[in-house]
């Protein structure tokens, strides 16, 4: 890397590590632990990722996802059993990685994606309306109103002009962090009143130290924690895999799924064990990093070590810094990961991937991402499962010499057009030999199996000889698992008699 490359990297770390400070306090207020539990948790997933993880760039610490999940187990049983349940959440995420689970994020339709980007735009969105509220006397949260409000608003759209309109002037520094730097500076200057960062709450405190949780090690305490642990781990996987994907996307690159996997495991590992609530990537902070110019693993490390250089030495700059500023930076990444092509192309792409991008971002705004993405994949797949069945069909062939018809099946044989496939043979009207041409057509599952055997039973019964031609080799194996036997008629020719084993 050159100097400016450095520069850069260690600038934007900079900015990640502002903006990662008060959405770590939020986290850990949402999952009803003290705010220092989701710095740690920070500070550690995101160095250790940012070291071994397979997406060099991208950011990961504590989330909102997470801890929406994390805080009925808090509340019921203590934040020791939280620190347990990290751990064996990190030893799920790192096997899962071990064995290249992480490759199934192919599956996942674009529709699907854009969806997951959408929804979770908005959901950041919302996240920061809770920085206009300030609390009463009596510990209620309302609404900003009068000058305070139109303060806030004010400083909120100065970061927001600085970040679109400084890359116009200079690029030598990060546009988010020079609009943390013009606002805050603003408000040292002129003795403006506004939140700041330390009106949160504060964020002095020492390294985080080693400790085995305090909870009994009986199989009651596993029974507890381990359905905690797989929710955490699915939807701390899915949502760094899919960021993992969009930051690919953005920068032409390709990351390592399985790698990354197993980076997330060991930091959540770590992580349990120094006190840290557990994270997973976050696409906020990854986008303010990327769109800061920095591609390498040295902007993650950065932004770590200024986080613990925050908590440990510097917090009292840090809490003067004006929460208004840090809102800018992330209505500003809201703007850039809200797909907008998505609202222009709604009347141009099929109604059930238009209407897959809708419900996916409304499950993610509604519930969590991890739902909304398996119901996404789960309503694309059955959609395309039924569009697949609508396609079986048949051109049929008789030739009268020999007193045989052909059928010659197009499209998949699947559990979806099993019944079209039934639909197209004339049983009692065939003549003596029927051959079922699959060249064109491809058997896909147990459905399909029982579908051939059925048919076969059907013209076994009627004294008539049913053929096969087409098959693949594994089919036929397929075949003779389920009792048919597929008998190749002559050496190496694809017409296989079929053969029907009543006993089975």
């Amino acid at each position: 890397m050159t100097l400016k490359d450095y520069r850069t990297e260690i600038l934007s770390g900079l900015t990640v590590a502002l903006a990662l400070v008060p959405e770590a306090v939020a986290f850990a207020f949402v999952a009803g632990v003290q705010p220092l539990v989701g710095l740690y948790a920070a500070f550690i997933i995101c160095l250790i990722t940012s070291l071994f993880g397979g997406r060099p760039g991208m950011i990961s610490g504590a989330t909102g996802a997470l801890a929406v999940v994390m805080v009925s187990l808090v509340t019921q049983h203590g934040v020791q059993y939280l620190f347990a349940t990290v751990v064996l959440m990190g030893i799920i995420q790192f096997l899962a990685g071990a064995l290249r689970l992480g490759k199934f994020i192919r599956i996942i339709p674009h529709p699907v994606m854009l969806g997951f980007v959408n929804g979770l735009a908005i959901v950041i969105f919302l996240a920061q309306l809770g920085q206009f509220k300030t609390s009463t006397p009596i510990d209620e949260m309302t609404w900003l109103s009068g000058n305070q409000l139109y303060i806030m608003l004010g400083l909120v759209a100065t970061a927001m002009a600085v970040i679109h309109f400084i890359p116009k002037l200079t690029k030598s520094i990060p546009s988010p962090l020079a609009g943390i730097g013009v606002v805050f500076a603003l408000t040292y200057f002129f003795g403006i009143e506004t939140k700041s960062v330390g009106d949160i709450a504060s964020i002095s405190g020492g390294l985080p130290t080693f400790a085995i949780p305090k909870i009994p090690f009986t199989f009651e305490t596993f029974k507890i924690i381990l359905p905690y642990a797989l929710t955490l781990a699915g939807i701390g996987l899915i949502e760094s895999l899919l960021t993992l994907s969009l930051v690919d996307e953005i920068t032409e690159t390709h990351g390592q799924n399985s790698r990354e996997c197993m980076a997330q495991g060991s930091a959540n590992i770590v992580t349990g064990f120094f006190g840290g609530m557990g994270g997973c990537a976050m696409i906020g902070q990854s986008m303010i990093n990327i769109n800061s110019g920095a591609r390498q693993r040295l902007s993650g490390i950065a932004a770590a070590l200024f986080l613990i250089f925050f908590i440990v030495v510097a917090a009292p700059l840090i809490e003067i810094i004006p929460i208004a500023a840090l809102v800018g930076v992330m209505f500003m990444v809201v703007i850039g990961t809200f797909a907008w092509s998505s609202l222009r192309i709604m009347n141009k792409i099929p109604r059930v991937d238009a209407f897959v991008i809708v419900l996916v971002s409304g499950v993610t705004v509604l519930y969590d991402l991890a739902i909304a993405v398996v119901v996404g994949v789960i309503f694309s797949a059955l959609s395309y499962a039924w569009e697949s069945a609508k396609h079986m069909s048949a051109k049929t062939l008789y030739n009268k010499d020999n007193n045989q018809k052909t059928y010659k099946l197009w499209g998949p044989l699947f559990f979806g057009s099993i019944t079209s496939f039934k639909e197209l043979f004339t049983h009692k009207e065939d003549p003596e030999i029927i051959v079922v041409d699959f060249s064109e057509s491809r058997v896909w599952d147990h459905s399909a199996l029982k579908a051939i055997k059925s048919l076969a039973h059907k013209y076994n019964c009627l004294g008539k000889t049913l053929k096969l031609k087409g098959l693949s080799e594994d089919c036929v194996i397929l075949l003779n698992r389920k009792k048919i036997t597929a008998v190749c008629t002559k050496g190496k020719d694809t017409h296989y008699e079929v053969v029907i084993d009543h006993s089975a």
